[in-house]
């Protein structure tokens, strides 16, 4: 596979990301990625039937929504000689079908590939628990009246007790810790205050406010419901949002002693990501714009109990490969799981004692400027649909590379169950953009 072929993102969309409020929310992932799909589509010069192949990421689809790339791809319309398949990396699935795109083009498999991601949390499913599971199938294999009431005789309440499918993804299974504990393992590694968190929060909270005032998400798509209701931003944004506000909060992972906060953490939320990736040789051919190009991309592993610096491990190989400091990233995008998490990783690469046992420098790495990172809000303000947010950092650090005149940028993600995955994309400085 070589490095020396362009991968270029040609262009994307989004849906609005649309806050779980307690129940099924009007759009089932499909839905979304439709959504976002269908005008991005509709846009290019290129017909759909040279499209390659479709790569989705999913977590939780719903029970209708098995290899939901190939429902979302035939939903579209795209031929049915056109693959698609669906990938799952956790936090980072959105980004791991773009570089499965990114690699498949490098390795000449493809010229132009349909990729991103989508999820509908709302939606995640409940389940059975084993005991309902059990009695379900005695039941069900009792051939006579008087089997089947012997068997409904021993029903128990404790039968009916869901599992619910959310709280069990968010929780690590060979640690025992939910996401919201292991970011307050990394703010009491390096000292972050819940002072620091509210902070953080309330800037993303502000950003987005900033951003959405003055037009600069023309990502996204507006989504309308079967009621003809028309979803047009991203509704988790509290403009209100202040210290004083976050301060009424109560700790949510460690109710005694802990300082994580609904407000200081990632919002449950819908939504879907659709990028285009295309071959240099299918940019001339079909004479296309681009946003960005892709040039390098990492995953990376750690300590589960600390998911939350994966980034810190997966975009330091790619700065060292490149030979490349802090200061040569224009913009950041680091997935805003938990306001501490985020905090901790740009700790981790200040910290020269971490940096020389943990990412093998002797020094430590620099320091992310805030003024550079996120700034257009993140995942505490806008939601972290966890399928669909790798592609959107992804697609959004290329609208902000274009906007700002900027050469380069890096997008990261932590993953639930200790992983870190990067990926630097660049403006083309080729022309072929223009």
């Amino acid at each position: 596979m070589s490095k020396s072929k362009a991968v270029y993102i040609v262009d994307g969309s989004r849906t609005p990301f649309l806050k779980a409020r307690g129940k099924p929310g009007p759009f089932l992932a499909s839905d979304l990625a439709v959504a976002a799909g269908r005008p991005l589509l509709l846009r290019q010069n290129f017909p759909v039937e040279t499209i390659d192949e479709v790569i989705m990421g999913c977590i939780m689809p719903s029970e209708n929504e098995a290899n939901i790339a190939r429902i979302i791809a035939l939903r579209l319309g795209l031929p049915d000689r056109i693959p698609a398949w669906t990938v799952q990396r956790n936090c980072a699935s959105g980004m791991q079908a773009i570089d499965c795109a990114y690699r498949n083009i490098l390795n000449g498999q493809s010229d132009i590939v349909l990729a991103g991601g989508t999820e509908s949390m709302s939606h995640a499913p409940v389940l059975f628990n084993d005991l309902m599971v059990n009695w379900l199938s005695m039941f069900m294999s009792a051939k006579t009246t008087g089997q089947k009431i012997q068997a409904i005789t021993k029903i128990r309440p404790a039968y009916f007790k869901p599992v619910i499918a959310l709280i069990c993804g968010l929780t690590d299974p060979i640690v025992g810790m939910s996401m919201g504990q292991t970011a307050e393992q990394i703010a009491y590694r390096f000292g972050i205050s819940r002072e620091q968190m509210d902070e953080f929060s309330m800037a993303s909270h502000q950003r987005l406010a900033q951003a959405q005032d003055n037009g600069h998400l023309d990502e996204i798509e507006p989504v309308y419901d079967n009621m003809g209701n028309a979803y047009e931003h991203d509704d988790g944004l509290r403009r209100d949002s202040s210290m004083a506000n976050l301060a009424k909060l109560k700790p949510y992972f460690d109710r005694k002693y802990g300082m994580v906060t609904p407000g200081n953490s990632a919002q449950i939320t819908d939504g879907a990501a659709m990028l285009i990736l295309a071959s240099e040789k299918a940019v001339k051919k079909h004479n296309l714009t681009v946003l960005a190009k892709i040039t390098d991309s990492q995953w990376s592993g750690l300590d589960p109990k600390e998911m939350g610096l994966g980034p810190s491990y997966a975009m330091e190989p790619i700065l060292k490969r490149n030979k490349l400091s802090v200061d040569d990233i224009d913009y950041w995008e680091i997935n805003e799981a938990f306001a501490g998490q985020v905090l901790g990783c740009i700790k981790a690469w200040e910290d020269k004692e971490y940096c020389q046992q943990f990412l093998g420098h002797n020094k430590a790495i620099g320091t992310i400027a805030h003024e550079k990172l996120n700034i257009d809000g993140g995942g505490v303000s806008l939601g972290h649909p966890v399928g669909a947010s790798g592609a959107r950092i992804v697609l959004h650090l290329a609208h902000v590379l274009k906007r700002n005149n900027a050469k380069r940028g890096i997008a990261s993600l932590c993953i639930g169950g200790g992983q870190g995955g990067a990926m630097m994309i660049e403006t083309d400085e080729s022309g072929a953009e223009e």
